[in-house]
Order: structure tokens, then sequence, then C-alpha cells
């Protein structure tokens, strides 16, 4: 029977396993050999000792940080959640840094979009205060979790001489975990003032690579103003990394309708596109090189022929009969075959015109111009290239959100760039998007709208440090203690606003969210006190701390196990003890504290019995229970002996 320890994944250790499985060769009684992995990689080593980096103080701290275990986990709060047993969607209360070292197992290359408007250091927004040896003692203290002396939040002012150092060492190993949870085709977007806006894209060039760098957009956040000594400023960016460029799909932004009502502004009148606009573009372009297959004639419906200008002229009269053209001479945008493709579709329309430019078979001017039609509905589902500058969701959206539905919240981004970046990611309807530095949930508002709009099932992930709300301001006038109460009511109103405005199109939306909050692991840690170890070993007996719900513990399996937190649990009652069943028969937990030995026989052949209900054929099962919940270790043999005769190997004790 295994024990399981209350620490999160070992990125080192995973990592050592990757290389391992890479490169075995470079392993020696299980310790990497640098001279052996020097040869193998060749001529990829850098030998000089100066070389191009980006260093700061307090970096290698940073980067040990991001790999250190976390001893935290995250305990279900259903009180706080709205639709706990069918949503898909999680908010999630806790130090960022913490959160995102819990969800490496269970979501792992499955995050599709990271949108993340982090403090933007300008000296007085929040700096997180992290602690190589126990960051999460940091975050419990400063939520008030502890006896200890809480933290206060901090300033990170220009002359305290680590101005950018305390902004990179916070930012460095959140990128770095980040990274970890992209799919392959993911994208992280990044909103973030000019203070550090050379610092982030150094950090992102390095954890994610240049090459693998989308853009830097520039955003306009207000029109006017007056502030500043030099310029205003009216603009902040957003940084665009890929995981893996190679994958990623080409951006494609919304049609403006400033220019869909300047251009697509005629309607057809007959066929089977009636009704749709068009815009009208000459099958000759004066611009267009001279090409072999593109100079032919063509008939118009007087039964004249019709060639661009120039001076080489086919040897016959018949439509379609092409002749090489000179360098001066025009030529049509499409061959001869895509024409009459195009014509028969409907595509093609002839105009009578006093100043044309095509010319007869004889060289004459001729009556006739000849256009495509661009359907309106085809660009629009084709989508055009966003350009490199956002204008259209200015600061000022945001209040007028907020305030539409009561929430005091200054400075949130609007709703309309969340779902503008969605919707050119093109990516899957059914994405997860995650937002860890989520403020009031502008995130979460904008996957609920994007969904609404395009029948989408995307799912968002919100993480959100609960620093409480300034006295005497109108959020805590109103009731609410710390940002995540706001954030949390916004998501219900608005989900509500949402699916009564959508009708019928919004029966079917998901507007819950699962609360999940950071606190420490629900095993006891082994750290016995040097002064009184005998105190320690007394402690250490009861591995479980106490006031910890069966579903805490359930809960915590789920991450250690890499299964996603909107799993749903089945429960039944076996041997008269309650019995989960997870991961659709791949793992099964009894939580109970109590398992007397005349009940152990009933308990493992209930659970055997589901289990060949559920997954007949899964060989990998495992069953999960309580270490301290059996009598003596003859009773733990005995379960985990009669589990094994029936094909269910794997036993994990808590």
């Amino acid at each position: 029977m295994d024990k399981i320890n209350g620490a999160s994944i070992d990125i080192v250790a995973d990592n050592i396993a990757k290389l391992k499985k890479i490169f075995p060769e470079v392993f020696c009684e299980d310790k990497v050999d640098f001279e052996r992995l020097q040869e193998v990689l060749g001529n990829y080593i850098e030998d000089k000792e100066e070389r191009y980096r980006f260093e700061w103080n307090g970096k290698s701290k940073a980067i040990r940080i991001s790999q250190t275990p976390t001893t935290g986990t995250l305990r279900p709060c259903k009180e706080e959640s709205k639709d706990w047993d069918t949503t898909q969607n999680l908010y999630i209360e806790g130090d960022n840094l913490e959160v995102l070292k819990l969800l490496q197992k269970s979501y792992q290359n499955k995050i599709k979009m990271i949108y993340i408007d982090p403090p933007y250091n300008t000296g007085k927004d929040f700096v997180y205060k992290d602690d190589f040896r126990d960051n999460l003692w940091n975050y419990l203290a400063l939520t008030g979790q502890l006896d200890e002396e809480g933290k206060k939040n901090s300033t990170n002012s220009e002359t305290s001489g680590r101005y950018h150092t305390d902004w990179l060492n916070m930012m460095y190993p959140r990128l770095r975990l980040s990274r970890n949870l992209l799919s392959d085709d993911g994208v992280i977007f990044i909103s973030i003032g000019q203070d550090e806006l050379h610092n982030i894209i150094k950090l992102c060039d390095e954890l994610y690579g240049e090459e693998n760098r989308i853009g830097i957009v520039s955003r306009l956040m207000k029109s006017g103003g007056n502030k500043g000594r030099f310029f205003s400023p009216n603009i902040d960016y957003i940084v665009i990394y890929a995981r893996n460029i190679t994958f990623t799909k080409d951006f494609k932004g919304e049609m403006s309708e400033e220019l869909i009502k300047k251009v697509y502004n005629q309607v057809e009148k007959s066929g089977i596109r009636k009704g749709e606009y068009y815009r009208s573009m000459g099958l000759y372009q004066s611009s267009l090189d001279a090409r072999p297959n593109q100079r032919y004639f063509i008939e118009c419906p007087d039964g004249t022929l019709v060639v661009p200008p120039g001076e080489t002229m086919p040897n016959n009269n018949n439509e379609g009969e092409k002749v090489i053209p000179k360098p001066t001479d025009g030529v049509w945008r499409w061959t001869y075959d895509r024409y009459y493709i195009e014509k028969e579709k409907g595509n093609v329309e002839f105009k009578e015109t006093t100043n044309g430019v095509l010319i007869d078979k004889d060289g004459n001017p001729s009556k006739w111009n000849i256009y495509t039609k661009i359907w309106l509905k085809d660009r629009q589902d084709e989508g055009q290239t966003p350009v490199d500058i956002i204008t259209k969701f200015e600061n000022r959206h945001s209040a007028k959100e907020l305030a539409s539905i009561s929430i005091p919240f200054d400075f949130a981004k609007p709703i309309g760039l969340i779902k503008y970046l969605i919707y050119i990611l093109q990516q899957d309807k059914d994405s997860i998007i995650l937002d860890f530095f989520s403020g009031s949930a502008t995130t979460a508002n904008a996957v609920m709208e994007q969904n609404v709009e395009d029948n989408g099932k995307r799912r968002f992930i919100m993480v959100q440090l609960p620093e409480p709300c300034l006295e005497n301001s109108t959020a805590s006038q109103e009731g609410y203690k710390n940002i995540c109460d706001i954030a949390q009511e916004r998501i219900r109103r608005a989900g509500k606003k949402i699916k009564e405005e959508a009708g019928l199109q919004g029966q079917h939306l998901d507007i819950g969210f699962r609360v999940y909050k950071l606190d420490s692991s629900n095993l006891r840690v082994w750290n016995p006190d040097a002064d009184n170890l005998e105190l320690a070993l007394g402690s250490h007996e009861k591995h479980l701390l106490p006031g910890r719900t069966q579903e805490d513990l359930l809960y915590e399996i789920l991450l250690k196990q890499g299964i996603e937190l909107t799993e749903d649990a089945r429960i039944r009652e076996l041997g008269g003890k309650r019995v989960y069943s997870l991961g659709h028969g791949q793992y099964y937990a009894c939580m109970e504290t109590v398992i007397p030995s005349d009940q152990i026989e009933s308990l493992a052949l209930g659970i055997v019995q589901w289990k060949n209900e559920e997954s007949p054929d899964n060989t990998q099962c495992a069953v999960f229970v309580i270490d301290e919940a059996f009598r003596s270790d003859a009773d733990k043999l005995n379960f985990a002996k009669i589990l094994e005769q029936h094909g269910i190997p794997s036993v994990k004790a808590l």
C-alpha cells in the first residue's frame, strides 16, 4: 500500500524524467553526466564565458521558487459556488504562484488561451511577495488565516532600489509555470504598461522563445487627457506569445461596421444568394504583371469579345482564346478556367459604361466592364488579419459595463477587448481559458458573452489573490471584504443578465462556477521540531489535519492524480461506507476515518463490483483510503489483497 504525501508535482523531477526519456545515455547512476550531455548536444552548446543573457538580482531564486513543490491544496467551497454539480468553470482564491503549481498535473497542455493583466509596476499597484522557503505561509498570513502578524499589501516605489527586480522576481516563476499549462497551439496574451514592457518581452523571449513571439499590440486606453509631462499616456500594450507558433492558427479579425457600410453596399437581386451584400472588383487590374494564362477573350452579353488593354491579341475570335502577353499588355486577375467556374456560380457581372478601359477584338474601347462579386458573408467567415493597434475598447467602456450590474471596481479591462482576443484566436469553441490575475473577472464575463454569441462551450479558470478592499472604499461600504467577493458577485450578476437577454439562445449557457480556496494540504507534513522530537512523532501519528472533510481529501486526490477539478464524483454506499468514483472508473476513494475489521470485505467487494460495472477492462484502476482508518496493518493488508485478487492491484493510502 503506497503512502501519499501532501506535496504537489515535483517539477524538477518531472523535467529530469523527460530528459532521461530523450537522452538516456547522459545518465549515470541516476545523475546527469554533463560532459556526456555536451557531447550529445554538440554544436548547440555555448562554451564562451560571455554570451547574451537577461540577468537580474534574484533570478536564480525565482527559478528555484518555480521548481519548488507546494504543500498546499485547493479546498472546495460549495456554499460560495454556483451550479456546482453542472458547471465546468472554476474560480480559485489564492496566490497564483501556488495555484499554478497545483494545476500543473491536471491541466498540463490543456489551456488554449491565457489572458493576464498583471500589475503594471507603476509604484502603487500590488506586488506579490514570494518566499522560497514557504510561499504558502506568506499567502495564509496575508489573508489572515494564521495567527502570526499578517502581511500588508506592498508598494514598489522607485526609491526602493529594487524597482524592476522585485517585479521580475514576481513575474518570472508565474510565467514559467503558465507555459506548461498551454496546449501546443495555445497562446498567452499579457496586458502591460510602458514601465515594464521591455522587461516582459525579455522574460517571454526567454521562457517562450523569441521565435514564438506573435506580436506586440498597442491598445488605446482613452482619448485625450492632459496628464504626463511630455506625452499624455493614452495607450498600453498586449504582448502575445505562442506555446509553439508552428501549431498556432493565423489570427482572424472581424470586419468593421464602417468598412461594411462603405464598401459592401450592393445587394444581390436574384439567384441563390438573393438579398446578400457584396462589393464589386474589376476582373482587370492595371497593376497586375503580365502572366501567360491570363490574357484571353471574354464574351459579353451582346456577343462582343473583350480583353484588357494591350497590343497583343489572340489569333482566333473565340471566348477563352489565349495569347501570351507582352510586358506592356494587361491581363485578367483570373485564368480562364477560374473565370468560367466563378461565372457559373454567379460571381461575375457585366456593366455597361461610357469610359471603359477594356478593348474589343479590333482594339477599340469597349462599352463593357467586367466585375467580380466579393460577398460580405464569405469575407466575414474568412475574417481579416487584425492590425497591431486596437482602438475600439477604451477603459471607459468597462466603467459602464460594471455600472450596469452595480459592481464597484476600478480599472477593469473592457469585456469587448477579451472577446476580441478570443475571437481572433480562432480556437475551438470548447477551449479552456485561464486568467491568473483575474481581478474583477472580466475574462469570465467575456467568455460567457462569447459563448452566447457563437454557441460556444468555452470554460474559464479564474485565479485571484483575495486582496482586501480598502477601508472606506465603495466596495467595502457595500459589504465586499475582498476582490474575490466582488468578482464572484460580478460573475453571478453578469451571467444572469446574459442569460436573460439571450432568451432561448442562452438556455444551455453555463453561467456557474466552482469555487476552490488555497489552503495547506489536508495531509500533515513531516517537519519535526528538533527540540521536541517526541511531541513531533506523536502529532504525526495522525496523518490528516483536523477539521478537514471527506470532500477536502477527495479534491486533493484529484489534483495529485491529474484529474480536472470539474470532474464529477459519483457516490455510493458500499459496505456501510461512502465511496467516490472518479475519472469514470479510473479511481475509487473511501475517505472514511474508521473502517472496522468486519466491514473490510464487504467494502472491498463493493468497490470491485462497481469497478466492473463502470470499467471492466481497466487494469490500471487505483483505490484511495485513509491510512489511519484501519485498526491494524493486518486489516490494511487484507483490504489490499482482496482488491488485488479481483484485478485492482493499486491501493494508495493518505
